[in-house]
């Protein structure tokens, strides 16, 4: 649920090699190996409930080392350079890379990296979302530039879509490995039954992590921010990280489906 969906195709196209050293200075620009591993290290706390709720804790050796492939960093980054690589073109690449290669867009990343770490806990985490509410209800101006930037760049709705994605995925994973007696349609079915509650749960997440990661900027970085993801180059990007997320987010999910199937078979040998 943590971060964005659609679906992508990456094309295997000639791409100059200049093209490839400028997307990666706009990875570390945006923090991405640094969001990678934050995102292996929700991943991996989260196998770690799997193991107990689905297979009772006796997934072993065997299923760490699967949860561990699943969310191999260089994977996970390649994913999203290959997003990056063919989601943008070069007036996009260079606008992005002028903006968060800056002393503003590093602070900001900066934010947000910090916030995404923090909200693994779930004290931080209540407490984002209550000042979140409280804030808004105040018509606290941060509070206000941060709902503008969730609909700006439609993060709920595409929360929701890569949450949904996820566990249909999850769910297939398991039906194919044998575990899960289901047609695609009864999966369709129990995925859609949960819409209300993914929606709920994102929206509380989103804009605790935002107005976390966002309340100590300045007004005026906030505000340069929202203006550069409202421009050409900061939709393109906005575009490339959906795609190149949802693409990383349904594998891993899919995986994870077939390795507890494969667990819970072996457990019941």
């Amino acid at each position: 649920m943590r971060v964005i969906a659609l679906v992508i195709t990456f094309c295997l196209t000639a791409i100059p090699l200049w093209a490839d050293a400028r997307v990666t200075i706009l990875m570390d620009a945006l923090r991405l190996p640094d969001l990678v591993q934050t995102i292996r290290a929700e991943g991996l706390r989260d196998a770690q409930a799997i193991n107990e709720d689905m297979l009772d804790g006796q997934g072993g050796p065997f299923w760490e080392a699967q949860v561990h492939a699943l969310y191999d960093p260089v994977v996970m980054t390649d994913v999203l350079f290959r997003a990056l690589r063919q989601g943008l073109d070069d007036d996009a690449l260079d606008a992005a890379v002028t903006f968060f290669d800056s002393l503003r867009g590093q602070r900001i990343m900066e934010m947000e990296i910090a916030a995404r770490q923090a909200m693994m806990d779930e004290a931080v985490q209540e407490a984002s979302i209550e000042a979140y509410d409280t804030l808004a209800a105040s018509d606290d101006p941060h509070a206000a530039l941060v709902a503008q930037f969730v609909q700006t760049n439609d993060l709920l709705e595409l929360n929701v879509a890569v949450a949904m994605s996820s566990s249909y995925q999850f769910y297939r994973g398991m039906a194919d490995g044998g575990l899960l007696k289901s047609s695609e349609s009864d999966i369709l079915s129990d995925v859609w039954a949960s819409e209300g509650t993914v929606r709920n749960e994102a929206r509380d997440w989103l804009f605790g992590y935002f107005m976390l990661a966002y309340q100590p900027l300045d007004l005026a970085d906030l505000q340069a921010y929202l203006a550069f993801s409202e421009s050409p180059a900061g939709q393109a990007l906005n575009t490339a990280l959906i795609f190149g997320s949802e693409t990383m987010f349904k594998d891993i999910a899919y995986g994870l489906g077939r390795a507890v199937a494969m667990n819970a078979v072996g457990n019941d040998i």
